[in-house]
């Protein structure tokens, strides 16, 4: 398995908690947060990585970098054991935590840059040339004389997955890396990340809140809940799990009853000469538009996607046997 970069097996991270229970009195439990979570992901490979708060999401990022030690199972990252060679491993990744930055606040950007040009011990002509690539893909050439604190949430992001990637890491974890940010400052990351992917074949795991990433990225997604792996495979074999539902958008000439649809697509909603039809997102939308041109005054149709956070709220309703809130 030569491909393979990032092998989790039977890894564990349990933490002791104590809360206060009394005068003088503390109530010692251990909290699960990753349990028995085994997975590999490949060279090269884009990965959505995914779950409510608290499900183990940063927890498997953190224990991935070094920063943690698993309590349990087997980690190697390129053939690493990140908590017993964090150093090492730390020339082959780069890391962007959303809510945390690795930039130094009171300097200008580019001062930051030539710090990690040090650390990194990047060569001169690399790191030049990295920084130049990565100055112009991702619109920082305003910034680079900028102190950090005056940059915009934006600004800021860019710059750090910049700092993230003057190593020419080979694999990138990125935790939120869009969280706050502008319609156009989230399209300019997806595209740089895109780009970085398939130019590099960087290695890249996301964990984030905003579902328009995994869906625009990544063509595997893991879904975690409460410590456990629920789902591993492709975004559409996730809308099956979560039984998810495309819907066929109908206007017709003039105002008429529901339309009869062959099972199981049924009506779900009916505005004057608007209907909403339900059918399986697993099935073809082509023999029930086929039906209804033949059969009803038709003026236009559009077949919408699935909403994914329905699909995975879905999911976790139906392991927790009660309704999302």
């Amino acid at each position: 398995m030569d491909d393979v970069f990032i092998e989790l097996d039977g890894v564990e991270k349990v933490f002791d908690v104590r809360r206060k229970t009394g005068f003088l009195k503390r109530e010692r439990r251990r909290v699960r947060a990753v349990d028995s979570i085994s997975f590999t992901v490949a060279r090269g490979e884009m990965v959505g990585y995914i779950g409510p708060n608290g499900a183990g999401k940063s927890t498997t990022i953190k224990m991935l970098t070094g920063i943690l030690t698993p309590s349990g199972g087997r980690l190697r990252v390129a053939g690493i054991d990140p908590s017993r060679e964090r150093t090492r491993l730390a020339h082959r990744i780069g890391v962007v935590f959303g809510q945390r930055t690795t930039l130094w606040w009171d300097l200008p950007l580019i001062d930051s840059y030539k710090l990690m040009h040090r650390m990194y011990r990047i060569p001169d002509a690399r790191y030049r040339e990295n920084l130049s690539r990565l100055t112009e893909l991702l619109d920082l050439g305003d910034l680079l004389d900028v102190p950090v604190r005056q940059l915009s949430l934006g600004q800021r992001m860019r710059g750090d997955i910049a700092a993230a990637l003057l190593h020419d890491p080979e694999v990138l974890y990125l935790d939120e890396p869009t969280i706050g940010l502008d319609v156009i400052s989230k399209t300019r990351v997806r595209d740089f990340l895109r780009q970085l992917n398939a130019e590099r074949a960087t290695t890249v795991l996301l964990t984030t809140h905003d579902l328009q990433d995994i869906e625009q990225l990544c063509s595997r997604v893991m879904v975690i809940d409460h410590g456990r792996l629920v789902y591993d495979g492709a975004l559409d074999g996730l809308h099956e799990a979560g039984e998810s539902e495309r819907t066929l958008v109908v206007d017709l000439e003039r105002e008429l009853p529901p339309i009869e649809a062959p099972p199981p697509a049924r009506v779900v909603r009916v505005e004057g000469a608007r209907q909403w039809l339900a059918f399986p997102a697993s099935a073809s939308a082509s023999e029930l538009v086929s039906r209804i041109a033949a059969e009803y005054p038709l003026v236009d149709l559009s077949v919408r996607e699935p909403d994914i956070e329905a699909v995975i709220a879905k999911m976790y309703e139906d392991r927790a046997g009660r309704p999302v809130t």
